[in-house]
């Protein structure tokens, strides 16, 4: 049972980080709002790294944030967490596939496997939470930005990057679980110098006999 928790969560893993990396590198953060628009001919959208525009004869333009420091603050922290959940995947990914009890790699003890493999899980979560917050940050300012009435710029809607970084926060933090609930506990054995109780009812009562009377009586008494 821990053998194929531990291959469904790293499998689960795997996808997630995929899923990562399509989000972090995707275009479609945000999209511009058709709301208030008569024609639909042009449409813009942009992602953590460029802005795009593009147009129903099927060109695209894209240009890249030219500053950094420019950029708003909102945005660089995205940036930030997505680098770190591809990061701290790829290690999961490693550390889980060294740590499975299907694997030979390196001929390490269960136990230390066993650490191994809920070390990967605790990264593939932290890989989650650091996701999760990231696209539900850029999320929330785009829905502020919608909804305010003395926002004065372009008003854009949520883009397709964000639901593939909620679908990748969500396996990752799945497949982590999965991780960790396969190391279980091993029951420790009792201490040498622990005392065992043994119950001597089945054993027969032993009669202890008094010693002889200095008087020389031969009569003696019993004691249970």
């Amino acid at each position: 049972m821990a053998v194929v928790l531990q291959v469904g969560g790293l499998v689960l893993g795997l996808v997630s980080w995929c899923l990562q990396s399509s989000c972090t590198s995707s275009h479609t953060w945000k999209v511009k709002s058709q709301a208030e628009t008569v024609t639909t001919s042009s449409w813009q959208f942009e992602g953590l790294w460029m802005s795009c525009a593009a147009t129903s004869m099927g060109s695209v333009q894209c240009s890249r944030f030219k500053t950094f420091l420019g950029l708003p603050a909102h945005l660089q922290v995205c940036r930030g967490l997505m680098i770190a959940s591809l990061l701290l995947g790829l290690a999961s990914i490693v550390v889980s596939v060294l740590g499975l009890k299907c694997t030979k790699i390196g001929g390490a003890s269960e136990q230390v496997k066993g650490q191994m493999v809920l070390s990967g899980g605790i990264m593939f979560i932290l890989s989650g939470v650091f996701t999760l917050s990231a696209v539900s940050w850029f999320a929330a300012g785009v829905i502020q930005d919608f909804y305010n009435p003395l926002y004065a710029g372009v008003r854009f809607e949520l883009g397709s990057g964000l639901y593939l970084g909620w679908a990748s926060s969500c396996l990752a933090l799945l497949g982590g679980s999965l991780l960790c609930c396969s190391c279980r506990r091993t029951p420790s054995t009792p201490p040498a110098w622990q005392f065992s109780y043994r119950s001597h009812a089945s054993r027969g009562q032993s009669i202890y006999k008094a010693a002889a009377a200095l008087d020389g009586s031969s009569s003696s008494r019993a004691y249970v």
